[in-house]
């Protein structure tokens, strides 16, 4: 029998490789940001085939989070995680090695879809082997990492290519993935528990078709027709992307009536308590990460810094975020349904006073800074409170549903953040900074909205309780058989009796788990479940 202190060891290692995998697939959405003008120069890319390296990920990455979370579902998030690892690894090399523009693009396209495998397995992995105060601290982690990866990913790619570390030039911020991969994958292997096929029912491969073509034609004209000046291509394909989207939600729908077992439930999807907090997470989202790509312009473009000055500009605002999101965990439980709505309005007053200290003063002094900090702190908890309440309202049992709902919600909100954002910045450029104070000022009404929305998810949460259709859901997280009563766990040994926690010891109270029937041990940890 193992003991309380060998599972929360184990427990670490299990969460500093899994949100390890996410945190570096999230940098690679952004660290090609800044450099652009060095690949074009290095391979004599195009403009247009430079932005295909950029968003070529996106949109790869986007497209496929759903399927790969439901592919964790059937055959276990670990080996499903394992294989995207090492798919982005290998992709990753592709790109630090490509010869020409084309293998470039193509490498990035195969290096997003590596990481839509990898990147909802890791709310899964939490939301099975980690409770109460554990959870409440990994899913702190776990914001840092889903929503700080972007941030840093500008900062570290200024960082590398003014470096030209080995001469490698831009090469180095795709090469750096191999050892960290490398690494991963062998920890992986190590502290990952092992994953036995856990639902034999096939994959909904019409679902999977009808959701990959909507989010292309949706996602890839938002990303690329900015640059190409909103051609009718574009909306030519935004309306198909709206029917196959139609087409998509009545098959689940006909699916699910049928008894078969589609691939988003869709009661899941329309709980209020979720579509609210999906909604205030998809604003706060698309805020931030269009911030990220209008601050780039605005000091490279519009002031004449270099690349790395306007990552560098951003360290402010990692920083708060990382100790706003561990902050969160810490807060009393008393306070829980007015954070999320606090929060994003904190993002709200950070952003308009970024307005004000680019309209009236110097655009890249120590205001900004400060006013950047004041954001990441509160986008820090406000992700990770958002997050903290979706899991809460869902519960563990349809952690592979809501894993690729989170994500794939963040991608789609980014994308067309960033591609409306970036249109209404460039029609606007010609006035100079208060082109940017502009945009920071529309930011800050989004993320009072987000505010309005998170207050409703927390008080129809309060009303309804957590997500219970009276049809059990497919149980894709646990165990190889049934679950009778109990709830299973991915954990190697019996129950001792109490949880084992991310630092505050042994926890004494009953358990209450997310299974249907009532729970009969103490409430479990890190690895420490029951199995049947």
């Amino acid at each position: 029998m193992k003991t309380s202190t060998d599972r929360l060891g184990k427990g670490r290692w299990l969460l500093l490789v899994l949100l390890a995998g996410q945190f570096m697939a999230n940098i690679d959405t952004a660290i090609v940001n800044t450099a652009g003008p060095s690949i074009k120069s290095g391979l004599g890319a195009s403009d247009g085939e430079v932005d295909l390296v950029v968003s070529g990920y996106i949109v790869a990455h986007a497209v496929l989070l759903v399927t790969g979370a439901r592919l964790g579902g059937i055959y276990g998030y670990q080996r499903v995680f394992m294989w995207g690892l090492a798919g982005f690894t290998v992709a990753s090399l592709l790109c630090g090695i490509a010869s020409g523009p084309e293998l470039l693009i193509a490498a990035r396209l195969l290096q997003g879809a590596a990481g839509s495998l990898m990147v909802p397995q890791v709310l899964s992995g939490i939301q099975l082997h980690f409770r109460g105060p554990a959870r409440r601290r990994a899913l702190g982690l776990f914001a840092v990492s889903l929503s700080g990866g972007a941030i840093t990913g500008q900062v570290l790619g200024g960082v590398l290519i003014d470096a030209d570390l080995f001469g490698g030039g831009w090469r180095t911020i795709f090469l750096i993935n191999l050892p960290i991969g490398a690494a991963l994958f062998l920890a992986g292997l190590r502290v990952l528990p092992r994953a036995a096929r856990k639902d034999r029912r096939a994959l909904d491969w019409q679902g999977v078709w009808l959701l990959t073509v909507a989010l292309v034609l949706s996602v890839g004209p938002l990303v690329l027709g900015r640059e190409y000046g909103w051609p009718a291509w574009v909306w030519a394909c935004v309306l198909c992307a709206a029917a196959a989207g139609i087409l998509f939600v009545r098959s689940q729908a006909r699916l699910g009536a049928s008894g078969g077992h589609p691939l988003v439930n869709l009661r899941m999807a329309v709980f209020p308590p979720l579509r609210w907090a999906l909604l205030a997470h998809a604003l706060t989202s698309a805020s931030y990460l269009a911030l990220l790509f209008v601050l780039a312009h605005h000091l490279q473009e519009g002031l004449g810094r270099s690349p790395a000055y306007s990552g560098l500009v951003m360290v402010p605002w990692v920083a708060a975020f990382g100790v706003g999101g561990l902050l969160t965990a810490r807060l009393p439980e008393r306070l829980a349904p007015y954070v999320p709505a606090a929060s994003c309005s904190l993002l709200a007053l950070s952003y308009a006073a970024v307005a004000v200290t680019v309209w009236w003063g110097p655009g890249d002094g120590p205001p900004l800074l400060a006013a950047l900090a004041l954001g990441g702190f509160g986008l820090g908890i406000s992700a990770n409170s958002l997050i903290g309440h979706m899991t809460e309202a869902i519960g563990s049992r349809w952690a592979t549903d809501l894993s690729g709902v989170i994500t794939t919600n963040g991608q789609i909100a980014g994308a067309a953040g960033v591609a409306a954002f970036g249109s209404l910045y460039a029609s606007w450029a010609p006035a100079g900074e208060r082109a940017f104070a502009g945009t920071a000022a529309i930011f800050a009404v989004m993320a009072l909205l987000g505010a309005g929305a998170a207050l409703a998810a927390t008080r129809s949460l309060a009303r309804l309780g957590p997500f219970a259709p009276t049809q059990d859901p497919v149980v894709a997280d646990l165990g190889d058989g049934p679950v009778s009563g109990r709830e299973a766990d991915p954990g190697d040994g019996p129950v001792n009796g109490r949880e084992a926690d991310l630092g505050d010891g042994p926890a004494t109270g009953p358990a209450t788990g997310p299974a249907t029937g009532p729970a009969t041990g103490r409430e479990t940890g890190l690895s420490e479940g029951v199995r049947d």
